[in-house]
């Protein structure tokens, strides 16, 4: 689930506004893709009750990644340091789920966000406006 894993804090950065969160990520030694390296048009477009339970969990994710980022850059080798990602990539699907996505929708509304310019600032304005 390493792949999800990135997609999460990624989507956690976007909303949040976390330049950090990437990082955790990145523990297969290759730097994180950027954003516009996705020229494909987006595959769903999200309603706007989608769009707040993304903003949700993005937010519980984003809390996720803060708490195990240190965890991640403390550990010893890299098997302990992918068990502590594989341990936090479960806690992050589990809060995704828990708001009513499954992991592939938040990962194609994170990939639709990035791709539509549109798109991110519906997300920013629901973030904004505070989730209810």
């Amino acid at each position: 689930m390493i792949r999800s894993t990135k997609a999460f804090i990624t989507s956690a950065a976007l909303v949040a506004g976390l330049a950090s969160v990437p990082a955790l990520a990145q523990t297969d030694g290759q730097a994180a893709p950027p954003v516009s390296a996705q020229p494909s048009a987006p595959a769903i477009q999200p309603s706007d009750a989608q769009l707040q339970k993304f903003v949700q969990a993005s937010e519980k994710v984003s809390g996720v990644a803060d708490e195990y980022r240190p965890k991640v850059n403390a550990s010893p080798d890299e098997a302990s340091r992918q068990k502590v990602i594989q341990e936090a990539d479960e806690k992050m699907a589990r809060l995704v789920t828990e708001d009513g996505l499954t992991v592939d929708e938040f990962v194609a509304i994170n990939d639709a966000i990035q791709q539509d310019p549109q798109l991110r600032d519906r997300v920013i304005k629901i973030a904004n406006s505070g989730t209810k």
